[in-house]
């Protein structure tokens, strides 16, 4: 289909072809799964959810699960009150978790539902120890994105609070990644002493094991009373600059706790900007092991470099994995020619025009965010501006898939989502170690595409 992708450019101000981003109850979802016994709940039509739900399924392979206000006719005009009221004593009457969070959609954001309003009739009728809280994640606005950090300061807002004794650990905002990334950072936050408190963390939520006995709410995500203590942390650290600063500045306003915001740890410079962080809260040595698996990252790059370097490279995807995979690429050597995403970033573009003046680029290359006002920074997009100037390599989800057999271009599937493909959600793309793993499929990619390409009498044995 995407063969037909005319070369000529043409302005648009309302059409979105292939866009590069979902909805913003997505997000909330997911952020709600990172949470220990939570069942998300949408406050909208059952239709709604079963889209969000299916998505995050084709992504992580694993059933998602989720409640729904059951919208009809009468719901979607009068308001759906009555619907979330009985939803919820159905809730915790039938499953039991110790938490509901509630999201909205884009039809009880049209009618107007005031979740604060019907959260405080609610809470008094619930027994101890159970909770309930609401984040607003209207469809038409923002992305998935938005939807994220509008869910994790939900949390935030009804459960953290500050006794004024701190419990001397970090607050980590790690931002939208992969269950596998999660277990990386806390991996890297442990061998350099440094105890935390990581909201959200679907470590064990979204990647359950086999084990023949069905759970309903499995032993991973970050604990209630973890969440009412990120009040009382000794500072917080962001990972992410579109999406983890919104929520490191909430628990400052909220508990005035202090806290920073940093990249993606993907790549070198990226990492090691972590573990200074780390160290900086430890004040302790970096051990022996993690230096260990920088000095094999550089060997690795060092020994490939002679496949990347130069290459040219369209990253597509979230706003800050783009930013965290332009920077690995530019220490292959590698050019990163177009990187967009779809969701609205104050500080994409300039982060991207940063990296390129860093690495002197010289090479004219587009980095663009979409606006509230402008959405088609789409793949649409994306695929004209290749078809005016080729790259060598994709990066992104497997929305890009057909822009690389239209045009031929080998395609490194990472980021969010990944429905055609399975076990990437086990692995990091964070970390030494996740950036070791990106090296090789990168490299593989290029090499791959040149053994396949080349005439009978150039196929190399060694390569």
């Amino acid at each position: 289909m995407l063969n037909y992708t005319p070369k000529e450019m043409v302005e648009r101000e309302a059409l979105v072809i292939n866009p590069c981003k979902t909805c913003q109850p997505v997000g909330a979802l997911y952020a709600a799964l990172g949470v220990h016994g939570c069942l998300p709940h949408s406050h909208g039509s059952q239709g709604c959810v079963a889209f969000h739900r299916m998505y995050l399924t084709r992504h992580f392979k694993d059933p998602i699960q989720a409640s729904s206000s059951s919208f009809t006719e009468g719901a979607s005009v009068f308001g759906g009150g009555s619907n979330l009221k009985t939803a919820v004593k159905n809730i915790f009457d039938l499953y039991d978790p110790d938490i509901v969070a509630v999201h909205t959609t884009c039809l009880s954001e049209t009618i107007g539902d005031d979740l604060n309003a019907l959260l405080i009739d609610i809470t008094p009728t619930l027994s101890e120890g159970k909770y309930i809280v609401h984040a607003n994640t209207p469809s038409y606005f923002g992305s998935h994105i938005h939807g994220f950090f509008n869910m994790v300061n939900g949390f935030m807002k009804y459960l953290s609070v500050s006794t004024g004794t701190s419990n001397g650990k970090l607050a980590l905002f790690p931002g939208w990644l992969n269950p596998g990334d999660y277990r990386e950072l806390k991996r890297l936050m442990t061998q350099m002493n440094v105890p935390f408190i990581m909201l959200p963390d679907t470590d064990g939520t979204v990647d359950t094991p086999t084990t023949g006995e069905y759970t309903m709410y499995e032993k991973g995500g970050t604990t209630i009373e973890e969440i009412k203590s990120l009040g009382d942390c000794k500072s917080s650290l962001g990972i992410g600059l579109t999406i983890s600063a919104p929520s490191v500045g909430f628990l400052d306003k909220k508990c005035k706790v202090k806290g920073d915001t940093i990249p993606y740890p993907i790549g070198i410079d990226a990492t090691d900007a972590f573990i200074l962080k780390l160290q900086e809260f430890s004040a302790e040595e970096v051990p022996a092991s993690v230096e260990n698996q920088r000095g094999h990252l550089v060997d690795m790059m060092v020994d490939t470099h002679q496949y990347t370097y130069e290459k040219k490279v369209a990253i597509y995807g979230d706003p800050d994995f783009v930013i965290g995979m332009m920077a690995l690429c530019l220490e292959l050597g590698m050019i990163p020619k177009y990187c967009i995403t779809g969701t609205p970033s104050l500080t994409f573009e300039q982060e991207g025009k940063s990296l390129l003046e860093k690495y002197g680029v010289k090479e004219e290359c587009k980095v663009q965010a979409a606006t509230q006002l402008n959405t088609t920074t789409d793949l649409f997009l994306l695929h004209q501006w290749i078809k005016n100037d080729a790259v060598d390599l994709l990066i992104g989800g497997t929305h890009g898939k057909h822009i690389a057999r239209a045009e031929d271009i080998p395609l490194v599937r990472a980021g969010f989502d990944v429905i055609d493909r399975y076990c990437h959600s086990y692995f990091p793309v964070v970390g030494y170690e996740g950036a070791m793993r990106m090296v090789e499929k990168i490299t593989n990619a290029l090499m791959d595409y040149q053994d396949s390409h080349c005439e009978e009498k150039d196929v190399e044995m060694v390569m």
